[in-house]
C-alpha cells in the first residue's frame, strides 16, 4: 500500500491517519511494545508476589493494584469509577498543557533567533546556560515568593523546565541547516527573512520536534515535583498524599496513571511532528512502500 490516494494525490486529514494507523501494524514495533509491557508485569508479579523478593515485597502487587483500579467500591477510596481519581488527571493534563504551550511559544522562536544570528546568541546563550543546570527544585521556594496561590506556581515550574529544553533544541536544529542551502538561497536572491521563513524554520524542524517531544516530558517531571510540595491537586499531589497516610496502593496506581498520560502526550506531539513533517518523508524517499 501506499501513502498516495486513488487520485494519485498524497492523502489528508483521516486518509492519512489511517494509512499511518495502516503502516505501524505492518511494522513490529506496537507487538514489541505489548510484548516488554507484558514482559514488566510478569516480571513485577514475580518479584512482588510469587518470590516476594526483599525490597519488592514491600510495595503493593500488580493483582492488588489493579483491582483496586478497577473496583467500583475501592479499598483506599480511589479507582477508575471515583469522581476525585479524573479531578487529578485532569488537573494536571491543564497545568501541563499551559506550562508546555507557553515554553514553546518562547523557546522556539528564541531557539531559532540564537541559532540564526550568532551575534544574538552571544548576548542570550551565557544566560541560558547559567540558569540551565538550576535543578528545578530549586526553583519551588522562589516561584512560591512570586506567585500567589498554588497554581501558578506549578504553571511557573512547568514552563521553565519546558522552556531551556525547547530553545536549546531549536537553537542546535538552526545550526545543524547545511551552509549550502543559505548559499543557495542566495545565489537566488532571497531576502534574510524569505531565508528564515523558508529554510531556517523547515531545516530545524525535526530539532524542534525531537526538542519537543523531550520537552512535555521535562514538563511533567517538573509538574509532579512542584504538584508533591506545594499543590492542593494533580497527580503529584495525589501521590504524595497517598504515601503521607500510607495508601500505597492508590500511589502506584496514580504513578501509573502519570505514565499512561504522560506516553499519550508524548504520542501526540510526536503526532504533530509527524504530520507537519510530511515532505521530509517524501524528501527521503519515506512517502510509499
Amino acid at each position: 500500500m501506499s501513502n498516495q490516494g486513488v487520485s494519485g494525490h498524497a492523502p489528508t486529514g483521516f486518509q492519512y491517519f489511517l494509512y499511518k494507523t495502516w503502516k505501524s501494524l505492518k511494522s513490529p514495533m506496537p507487538y514489541l511494545a505489548f510484548a516488554g509491557i507484558g514482559l514488566w508485569l510478569l516480571t513485577y508479579f514475580l518479584l512482588n508476589e510469587y518470590w516476594k523478593l526483599f525490597p519488592f515485597f514491600k510495595i503493593p502487587g500488580p493483582v492488588e493494584v489493579i483491582t483496586e483500579w478497577l473496583s467500583r467500591d475501592p479499598i483506599w477510596g480511589t479507582s477508575l469509577f471515583t469522581e476525585d481519581y479524573y479531578i487529578n488527571i485532569w488537573v494536571s493534563c491543564r497545568r501541563v498543557i499551559i506550562g508546555f504551550a507557553l515554553a514553546t511559544v518562547l523557546g522556539v522562536p528564541l531557539g531559532l533567533f540564537m541559532g540564526w544570528s550568532k551575534k544574538f546568541k552571544d548576548y542570550t546563550f551565557p544566560v541560558l546556560e547559567t540558569l540551565r543546570p538550576i535543578p528545578i527544585l530549586a526553583w519551588v521556594p522562589l516561584a512560591i515568593v512570586m506567585f500567589s496561590g498554588f497554581e501558578t506556581p506549578i504553571i511557573y515550574l512547568a514552563t521553565l523546565a519546558s522552556f531551556f529544553v525547547t530553545a536549546l533544541n531549536t537553537m542546535l536544529g538552526v545550526e545543524s541547516i547545511d551552509e549550502s542551502y543559505f548559499r543557495a538561497a542566495g545565489c537566488l536572491g532571497s531576502k534574510k527573512r524569505h531565508v528564515f521563513m523558508n529554510v531556517v524554520v523547515p531545516g530545524s524542524l525535526p530539532f524542534i520536534f525531537t526538542g519537543l517531544q523531550i520537552s512535555i516530558g521535562v514538563a511533567w517531571f517538573s509538574l509532579v515535583a512542584a504538584e508533591m510540595i506545594s499543590g492542593d491537586y494533580g497527580l503529584g499531589y495525589m501521590i504524595m498524599a497517598s504515601y503521607m497516610v500510607n495508601k500505597y496502593t492508590t500511589m502506584v496506581m496514580a504513578m501509573l496513571t502519570l505514565g499512561l498520560v504522560g506516553w499519550i502526550t508524548s504520542a501526540m506531539v510526536r503526532a504533530a511532528g509527524n504530520r507537519m513533517m510530511r515532505w521530509r518523508e517524501k524528501a527521503l524517499g519515506q512517502g510509499g512502500v
